[in-house]
């Protein structure tokens, strides 16, 4: 006699053929949809890399030029994110560190002080009242020597390889050093004075770092602006050059969007930046700011530390290129030294990327951000690493895909599929460079099924809008799957 189970067993083994027809129905589907979405008359001259995979059930859903080698601008964060959480560890902390070298006599340091970097990206002006606080705790109030930033730790390379000259003074292409402070960037704000008067140019952070040239002129505010804001890179100088006519207004409203520019020597600016700090909390600095190598004697005061995931998640929800070459050469550091090169963190992504099963023989890496138009990957590297961190770090896999933007509420994803039923089911890094847009990471189906994606789009012109938009179709598609 039968029992329940081999009733089960019998109806379910009848009912596979069913199923797999099914199952292989939706694939065609899916398919047909994508290879008719990807032959619209926009890739004649664009090229599109593709490659979907439902982690779910562990099977291929759609492929199509994914071993192409093709730039993959920010996608190459989601390499520098993975590879910075598996060989850094979600425990690893970027730190700043103070020291004296001398001695404390009463309320003055007979010495300097020293800075030294340790990769944080994220330090900010803000922050340095922790070390003023510390200096109060020995209640130093005078420092009669120099002080001093140590940047021994970093390479003297203070930009990534391929990186193009002509991004300058653009804050997408910083400045690198081990010692970082507000994002070795400066807000620039015009405001209107009496017309025919030159504006006022107000800097966020407020600092003397900067010379201003001002060549603007006041007018009423009923007439348009017609201002520019840069700073002299072509000669590597902090001179921000202001030019052309501005509004009248009595005062910032808040609502004003300031122009941001990079700022070279960012080590020299985090030093002039803490010692304006000092001096406003009432401790004055006697000597010159300066690089020079921590004394082996040197005496430890405190330590600002940063956790790594609050980096990563600003590399992914942002795309920020500074923290992405901070966790390049924190890889770089731990594993093979100081000073920390960009190469060395280039062979620890390849570590990576051998654990997933590729060769890193076969792809081209320079940087961590993707700025580089060297860079050389496949969408099916990508998905592998994607998949790799899924199937084999799961507590990993949980940071790297919270770090990730979510479709139609934040990060660079903050305004795509919004309203589409790829809202909140996709998290992805977006990438973007001239003639390059890329989108990989992970979507939920309606359904419930999981998958891994990668899609990378080259050779085009006039903006990416075009590029993401098919994106966006490809993740609708998907959502539907």
């Amino acid at each position: 006699m039968f029992n329940k189970k081999c009733l089960h067993l019998i109806f379910f083994l009848f009912l596979l053929p069913s199923l797999w027809n099914g199952q292989e129905e939706i694939f065609s589907q899916v398919k047909d949809k994508l290879d008719n979405l990807l032959s619209d008359p926009f890739f004649e001259s664009t090229l599109a890399a593709v490659d979907i995979y439902d982690l779910t059930n562990r099977e291929i859903v759609y492929q199509k030029n994914h071993k192409y080698l093709l730039h993959p601008a920010s996608n190459m964060k989601i390499l520098t994110t993975a590879a910075g959480l598996f060989f850094l560890g979600p425990d690893y902390f970027f730190e700043t560190t103070l020291y004296y070298h001398g001695e404390i006599d009463g309320n003055i340091l007979k010495g300097d002080l020293y800075v030294v970097g340790g990769f944080d990206p994220e330090f900010s002006v803000y922050d340095l009242q922790y070390f003023v606080n510390a200096l109060d705790s020995l209640g130093i109030k005078e420092i009669t020597g120099n002080l001093y930033a140590d940047v021994s730790r970093m390479e003297n390379r203070f930009w990534g390889e391929g990186w193009m000259w002509d991004d300058d003074p653009s804050t997408d292409a910083p400045y690198l050093s081990s010692l970082n402070i507000n994002m070795n960037a400066v807000d620039v704000y015009l405001l209107g004075t009496e017309i025919g008067k030159s504006a006022q140019v107000i800097l966020h952070p407020q600092t003397d770092y900067f010379e201003i040239f001002n060549e603007t002129t006041t007018i009423s505010s009923n007439q348009q602006n017609t201002f520019s804001v840069t700073r002299d890179w072509m000669n590597r100088k902090n001179t921000i050059i202001c030019t052309g006519k501005v509004n009248h207004k009595k005062h910032l409203t808040g609502e004003e969007e300031p122009v941001s520019l990079n700022v070279f020597r960012p080590d020299l600016y985090f030093l002039t930046l803490f010692n304006e700090t000092l001096q406003q909390n009432g401790i004055k600095v006697h000597g010159k700011l300066d690089n020079f190598w921590l004394p082996y004697d040197a005496v430890h005061i405190t330590t600002f530390s940063r956790p790594v995931i609050d980096v990563i998640r600003r590399v992914n929800k942002v795309s920020s290129n500074l923290h992405a070459e901070m966790v390049l050469y924190a890889m770089a550091e731990k594993y093979y030294g100081k000073p920390a090169t960009s190469k060395n963190g280039i062979k620890v992504i390849n570590n990576l990327i051998a654990m997933t099963g590729m060769n890193p023989e076969k792809y081209r890496l320079v940087d961590g951000s993707g700025l580089s138009h060297y860079n050389l990957v496949s969408a099916e590297l990508i998905l592998a690493v994607l998949k790799h961190v899924y199937y084999k770090e799961p507590a990993l896999f949980k940071i790297l895909n919270e770090s990730f933007p979510i479709a139609g509420i934040d990060g660079t994803l903050g305004r795509r599929m919004g309203g589409s039923t790829a809202e909140k089911r996709v998290t992805a890094k977006t990438g973007t460079l001239s003639g390059v847009s890329a989108l990989s990471g992970y979507l939920a189906t309606k359904n419930g099924k999981f998958l891994a994606f990668s899609i990378l789009m080259q050779n085009f012109v006039n903006g990416a809008s075009t590029a993401r938009a098919f994106q966006d179709e490809i993740c609708k598609i998907l959502s539907e799957y």
